[in-house]
């Protein structure tokens, strides 16, 4: 299949290795001169020369709106997959002339995180309590960590956006949420203007209380989930790949590229059960846009 990835950052290097793995034939578009074999400059010349089947957008999360919409404006109507967060805002619909259309929450199809679903299905769940931390200027060694999109909130960067993974498995687990409060934003002394960390407390219709805390601040890279509940407490650790219960301890071994395989070889299949939809993505916007108004309110937020 021919397949254009929109934006060459890391996740759409990621995008373009994996599918070129794959044995999709992949071209590349930036307004970067990068080395790649299949480069165009912008989408309209991509699609009119290359003549994809799958888009994916992978540019800073600012700029998903414009080119959706350029995607669009050229008659495309096969296969998108958006990156995470759909939008900077939760904006309400998409084009609807795309054959299917999905969000790339890879995480969902974390072994781990899958059976730690599956091991919450059969029971009643008082309270759950979920942690994301690592240090931002970690992530690209090789680059400033000031000048990446992460730091400037103006292109979709921040915490709150940048590690919605959570947002999406708690809310895909447990249920849409009906209430919720916050605490978030700048505080620690790392060079950037973007929120940092951030605190939500929420409930939803089958979870009284679901904490959740975020930060670009841990030098220890941290992803885990506990989940107390009417038969003993059930833990995901997502860096370990381990789900622990009374009954013991589960390990899932995960290469660097496996939820990335996943997740396209769902999209292709059209195989809905797993990969996140869009009314999905959006819904993950709108917690985003409630979570910041909840800190600036200092108030609760309802659905």
């Amino acid at each position: 299949m021919k397949t254009v990835v929109v934006g060459y950052g890391s996740i759409g290097q990621r995008h373009a290795e994996v599918l070129s793995e794959q044995g999709h034939e992949v071209a590349i578009v930036s307004c970067r001169d990068i080395n790649h074999q299949n480069r165009f400059s912008n989408i309209e010349e991509a699609v009119s020369e290359f003549h994809p089947s799958y888009t994916i957008i992978a540019s800073s999360t600012n700029e998903h709106q414009k080119d959706i919409q350029e995607l669009s404006d050229t008659g495309f109507t096969g296969l998108l997959m958006i990156e995470k967060p759909v939008y900077a805002h939760g904006i309400e619909a998409i084009p609807s002339q795309f054959s299917r259309a999905k969000v790339a929450f890879n995480l969902r199809f974390h072994p781990a995180l899958l059976r730690f679903r599956e091991e919450l299905a059969s029971r009643e769940v008082h309270a759950v309590s979920a942690y994301v931390g690592s240090y931002l200027p970690s992530w690209r060694p090789t680059s400033d960590y000031r000048k990446g999109y992460s730091a400037d909130p103006s292109r979709g960067g921040g915490v709150l956006r940048d590690l919605s993974h959570e947002l999406d498995f708690l809310l895909w687990i447990f249920g849409d949420w009906n209430k919720l409060t916050s605490l978030g934003g700048h505080f620690s002394n790392l060079e950037i203007s973007s929120d940092d960390v951030y605190s939500i407390l929420f409930a939803t219709d089958r979870v009284p209380a679901i904490s959740l805390n975020m930060n670009y601040l841990d030098t220890t890279t941290r992803r885990n989930v506990t989940a107390l509940t009417d038969k003993g407490s059930v833990h995901l650790d997502l860096v370990q790949g381990t789900v622990s219960s009374p009954q013991g301890t589960e390990t899932y071994s995960v290469e660097r590229n496996d939820t990335y395989n996943a997740q396209h070889a769902a999209m292709l299949k059209d195989d809905n059960t797993i990969i996140c939809d869009i009314s999905e993505g959006l819904k993950v916007m709108r917690m985003i846009d409630a979570v910041e108004n909840a800190a600036q309110q200092d108030a609760w937020v309802y659905a």
